[in-house]
């Protein structure tokens, strides 16, 4: 981890911290507490705190120039027209022999492997995270999502986008399940190369990379900057990656999954992979567990305190469940498997989160009961029938079953995608 860098080519080097660095307070400590104990951090490291405040000011500088360039009009130098992205997405960089300079230069980069990539063991991640099954999606809806809405930020731009609330609270928990499901696939994140179409899982993370800079791009002139930081920022982005990496690790072993070193390495260089695809800085991509629980830990306590829009998207979230359809149940017991969700989503809240979190998110407390089932089959399904012959291949049918049955009841009949670029 590098602690001392040159300023952004958007922050100043004189630039102070977002009023929200390190606001949460003793609120912030006590929230790490576990996870300070759980990811073997022995202490707080100041500079480290300094590089997550200044990434608070700054942005994928690729990806917001291509913003820019999208945002353009008419016959503008160097614009770059919706159906060219489409086109470089379907095809990569080939595809487009007229692409303009900002979309030529993001292509360019994310269809280049890093020097540090180890194709065979992003495969191996993509393996782990598929027999993970289940277990994944629900630790990734709760303790990351979740639980990420117990801070200020962006939870508010999330509300301000109209992400996770209303109507379209099925359809981005959705695209997020359709996503965070792609990767899982074999040769899912192989770039387009010598005519070869990319990689689902490779389209939709760069997909996803050109939306979060056309929303900053759409907010950085009415967003209170000052206060915190720029929309999509890199310190934020850090803070995302962190709960789909580390977070997934230990949210998995909490249920009672073994997740053994040569797993959490290629699950962590998996996730590596993605951030870099994603456009997160080099300082906060690492392979390393524990490298990303002291990044984690120290990226919390630089949260600010929790606002209005934490809990308006958590008990949106909650609410969804009574939306979905659920496969293989018929109509008249369609509210019945909604309430067991529910109450199933409640009980599990409540174990990863604590008492206090779900009074903050205005959530009901219910007893641990769905951890302790899911305990008891963790320990059949990882320690015992894992070991049988065969047993790693069941797991990944079972996980990638399981899936599917989760996208069927979030997108019920619709297309499987991620949400639309519009300029």
């Amino acid at each position: 981890m590098t602690a001392e860098l040159d300023a952004s080519p958007t922050t100043p080097a004189s630039a102070s911290y977002p009023t929200r660095f390190r606001a949460g307070g003793e609120r912030n400590e006590r929230l790490g507490r576990a996870l300070k104990v759980v990811g073997r951090v022995r202490g707080v490291d100041e500079a480290l705190l300094d590089r997550i405040g200044r990434a608070m000011l700054e942005r994928d500088e690729l990806g917001a120039r291509l913003a820019d360039a999208i945002r353009l009009r008419g016959d503008a130098a160097g614009r770059v027209r919706m159906d060219q992205v489409r086109r470089a997405l379907e095809g990569g960089l080939s595809a487009v022999p007229d692409a303009p300079p900002a979309l030529a230069e993001l292509l360019s980069e994310v269809e280049t492997d890093p020097a540090w990539l180890d194709r065979a063991l992003v495969e191996e991640g993509a393996r782990v995270f598929r027999r993970l099954g289940q277990n994944a999606q629900d630790v990734l809806l709760q303790l990351s999502l979740v639980g990420g809405y117990r801070f200020g930020g962006p939870t508010d731009l999330l509300v301000a986008t109209g992400g996770l609330t209303g109507e379209q609270t099925l359809r981005r928990l959705a695209e997020t399940q359709k996503w965070g499901a792609s990767l899982t696939e074999p040769h899912s994140l192989l770039p387009p190369r010598d005519g070869r179409a990319p990689g689902e899982g490779w389209r939709l993370t760069v997909h996803v990379r050109l939306m979060h800079a056309l929303v900053n791009h759409a907010f950085e002139d009415s967003w209170d900057t000052e206060q915190w930081g720029l929309p999509i920022n890199q310190a934020d982005q850090a803070s995302t990656l962190g709960l789909f990496d580390g977070v997934l690790i230990i949210g998995s072993r909490a249920l009672g999954v073994p997740i053994p070193p040569a797993e959490s390495r290629a699950l962590m260089h998996l996730w590596r992979y993605v951030g870099w695809l994603m456009g997160v800085h080099d300082d906060f991509l690492v392979d390393d567990e524990w490298e990303r629980h002291r990044i984690d830990y120290h990226v919390l306590l630089a949260q600010g305190p929790l606002t209005d829009a934490g809990p308006r998207l958590a008990q949106a979230v909650v609410e969804a469940q009574a939306l979905r359809r659920y496969p293989g149940w018929p109509a008249p017991l369609q509210a019945l498997r909604a309430r067991y969700e529910r109450e199933r989503l409640l009980s599990m809240l409540t174990a990863f989160l604590g008492p206090q979190s779900m009074r903050e998110l205005g959530l009901p407390l219910r007893p641990p009961w769905a951890h302790a089932y899911l305990l008891v089959l963790n320990t059949l399904r990882y320690r015992v029938l894992k070991r049988l012959p065969g047993g790693r291949d069941r797991l990944a049918h079972w996980g990638a079953r399981r899936a599917q049955w989760l996208l069927d009841s979030y997108f019920q009949g619709d297309r499987e995608d991620v949400g639309e670029l519009s300029r």
